[in-house]
């Protein structure tokens, strides 16, 4: 059997449901920083081999140790294939320009770096292109970021492999007990870093054309990012919104969603969305701007909804088109679940990933 490091810096929901199924396919050691153990502890399949290394904060010249620390793991597994989950993390980026890597496989989440998005490192946006070339294979999650890769950064096509991002929704399920809670009929939802790319702000203007033709709408806005009271000069009415502006527990995660119908994305940017794929796998219809990779991950009047970015009028018909119709929400819901079974399956694309290995080591194998 191949044995393989997976090596993640974040995304750790991503990390860990992709781990949990890889383990079927190959030999897997997981490594990781253990300021990110806490959050994947509890997670992981017990028979995971999980080996941690100190990672200080980004300027803390310790760095240099902690790289070497990382390399020395890594030496000492001898994996067949390296596979690492794109990192911000400048340090990293240098080791791996300046060291010896076994093949290496890197999935990238996002080419660029979003707009108005102030949590990445200095400098990161140019050193992780680095991956993009010292990579034998990467992985990405649309079709529009491989044409990106391609035509932007010349990487020959038959290095860029796309396989969907995966459901979240069973992973925050066993997170905590949902089942007690109730959907609100009229509830909508905004989750995640709230940052000018992700358009709240269409989604506040959209509201009162929504409360005109559904009364008892509710938004639910929860995440960190901006100062959220920039968008409530004149405070808001507490019946009409609940705002959560800090970080949520990982076992209340599953609630908001369970709450909630549809969960709205008026991104006016994206490359893809771990918030669709965390709300298809509770149950919550999307609506979400026609924008990036979005248009690939959310099917159309199938199992959810998509707007042009920026048309507030065109948010707002949406949500209420979706809202009045409980007949529509069944259909897409019982389309979002299917696919949770389908190409949203970690089953499926942790198989996949593992052909993505064996491509690299020019071994056929059928699963």
């Amino acid at each position: 059997m191949i044995k393989v490091a997976l090596l993640h810096f974040c995304f750790e929901d991503y990390t860990i449901e992709l781990a949990n199924s890889l383990a079927k396919y190959v030999d897997l050691t997981l490594i990781q920083p253990e300021k990110v153990s806490e959050f994947c502890r509890n997670s992981l399949d017990s028979s995971i081999r999980v080996i941690s290394f100190k990672k200080p904060r980004m300027r803390d010249p310790r760095n240099l140790l902690s790289m070497y620390a990382m390399m020395r793991i890594i030496k000492d597994i001898q994996p067949d294939v390296l596979h690492v989950q794109e990192t911000n993390d400048f340090w990293y980026d240098w080791t791996l320009l300046l060291n010896k890597m076994p093949p290496l496989v890197t999935t990238i989440h996002d080419v660029f770096r979003h707009p108005g998005d102030r949590m990445a490192a200095f400098g990161s946006e140019y050193t992780r292109r680095l991956a993009f070339y010292r990579s034998q294979q990467l992985i990405v999650h649309t079709h529009q970021l491989k044409k990106i890769l391609i035509e932007q950064f010349s990487i020959p096509q038959e290095r860029v492999n796309v396989l969907p991002h995966g459901e979240l929704g069973s992973l925050y399920q066993r997170r905590g007990n949902h089942n007690s809670q109730t959907r609100d009929p009229n509830t909508l939802l905004f989750f995640g870093r709230i940052w000018p790319y992700k358009g709240l702000k269409y989604l506040l203007e959209a509201m009162p054309l929504i409360a005109e033709r559904v009364p008892e709408v509710k938004l639910i806005i929860a995440g960190r990012g901006e100062n959220i009271r920039q968008y409530f000069p004149d405070d808001y009415d507490e019946k009409r919104y609940e705002i959560i502006n800090n970080f949520i527990p990982l076992e209340k995660v599953g609630n908001l969603f369970q709450r909630s119908t549809v969960t709205v994305l008026p991104y006016i940017e994206a490359s893809q969305s771990g918030v669709a794929a965390l709300s298809y796998g509770m149950g919550t219809l999307v609506v979400a701007s026609e924008v990036g990779g979005l248009s690939e991950i959310i099917q159309h009047k199938k199992d959810g909804l998509l707007v042009p970015p920026g048309d507030v009028q065109a948010l707002a018909d949406a949500i209420i088109y979706l809202l009045s119709d409980r007949e529509l929400q069944q259909r897409m819901q019982a389309a979002a679940l299917a696919r949770c079974q389908e190409d949203l399956n970690w089953s499926n694309i942790a198989a996949q990933t593992a052909q993505v290995y064996y491509k690299e080591m020019n071994i056929q194998k059928k699963y």
